[in-house]
């Protein structure tokens, strides 16, 4: 008798679930034993700057085609790795590929020298340094300032002050201004539900615990669905490795020094006094409006954590209205640095803004070559009379 007969997709299917049956079993242990962890973070970067728990990267890349440099500034309370997550999905790659020559300015883990540390500690103090730094790393005479989520309000802040002709564009990312539309993760400490006082410990500072447990409120249910998600597609290693990406930043959260908080929470969130237009920092009053710089605020149309409502009264608020441009993404809050959306949208329209915004430099390669050819006597440039030479500069 002949055997019957078995479809040819059917055969292909079975063994395709075999396959995928194998792979869940492999990456499921290596899941659940916490191995191949996929390293975060790793564009090559030379410490340019340093002042207690802050430091400011310089990446490495390609020739310079565009400048000024660009200075990104980090949220307090987050790990800036979210922008250079991996290898093909990174912010900060994407940027150096443009052409740009980046710098991070990171603060760090605070840690109890740091609770006393208040907003004009990073407006006034940290920031004018580090961007001194990039001026004798770079020889350049401006940046484009771009802050994302706290450290965007610090940008801006910076821009609007004395100091701040030397910021030719700010970009501001999901950097909130008008804190009663930040919804219920600031609700309890606005409404006094929830003092100051109740979650700072014993080093003074609010701790990573306390700030996981406010973003992971906002959704409770967010990571049930998440877990469901990668059982479904445990198979697939690309995947998985994303996944873990995001949930390692997710949890890696850093104290948020006390007295910072405290002014976030009596001026910006109980008072909302940004969208005022000013601010009081010291012994001085910041206005928005003061700021000279090109605007481009940039918002994301999910964003669960910092609304696109409370980030569009910049666009009536921070610097000339004739200079304020507006972005909307796709996606969520980390869809600056992470996701398809980010590759798809997010990465090429920041980058298209500010090359557009920028000055273009000759390749220092061709720029040799072509001096070479006509004079021969005299040294082709090399790429580093663009980027200048890494070290390591210790704290001013």
């Amino acid at each position: 008798m002949a055997p019957p007969f078995v479809p040819a997709d059917l055969i292909g299917r079975v063994t395709r679930d075999v396959e995928r049956s194998a792979l869940r079993a492999r990456n499921g242990v290596r899941y659940v034993r916490g191995t191949h962890r996929p390293k975060l973070g790793v564009t090559p970067k030379d410490v340019v700057w340093r002042r207690g728990r802050a430091q400011l990267w310089r990446y490495r890349g390609g020739p310079v085609r565009h400048g000024p440099p660009v200075v990104i500034v980090h949220s307090l309370v987050s790990r800036s790795y979210i922008l250079d997550l991996r290898p093909g999905t990174s912010t900060i790659e994407y940027l150096l590929g443009a052409g740009l020559d980046v710098f991070m300015l990171d603060w760090g883990v605070p840690d109890e020298r740091d609770a006393d540390n208040t907003l004009e500690t990073y407006v006034d103090g940290h920031l004018p340094r580090a961007l001194a730094a990039v001026r004798r790393e770079t020889g350049a005479t401006e940046v484009t300032l771009a802050g994302y989520c706290l450290g965007g309000i610090m940008a801006m802040l910076y821009a609007a002050g004395p100091n701040g002709s030397d910021v030719r564009n700010l970009v501001l990312m999901a950097t909130p201004i008008d804190f009663d539309a930040m919804g219920p993760m600031v609700a309890a400490l606005r409404e006094g539900r929830l003092e100051v006082e109740d979650l700072l410990d014993e080093t003074g500072n609010v701790p990573a615990d306390a700030l996981y447990s406010g973003f992971y409120m906002l959704a409770p249910t967010t990571e049930i669905a998440q877990k469901a998600t990668l059982l479904e597609h445990l198979w697939n290693d690309e995947f998985v490795e994303a996944y873990q990406a995001m949930g390692q930043w997710t949890r890696d959260h850093v104290p948020f020094p006390g007295a910072a908080f405290r002014q976030v929470v009596q001026q910006l969130v109980r008072e909302n006094v940004l969208t005022t237009g000013a601010i009081r920092l010291g012994d001085r009053v910041v206005r928005l409006g003061d700021v000279r710089a090109e605007v481009l605020v940039a918002m994301a149309e999910r964003d669960g954590v910092v609304p696109a409502g409370a980030t569009e009264p910049a666009l009536g608020l921070v610097g000339d209205p004739r200079r304020r441009h507006a972005l909307y993404l796709p996606g969520g809050h980390v869809t600056f640095g992470a996701g398809k959306a980010a590759r798809r949208h997010t990465m090429p329209r920041l980058t298209q803004w500010i090359t557009s915004h920028s000055d273009a430099r000759p390749d220092p390669e061709e720029a040799g070559c072509k001096s070479a050819a006509s004079s021969p006597q005299t040294s082709p440039p090399s790429n580093g009379s663009w980027r200048g030479s890494p070290s390591t500069i210790g704290p001013s």
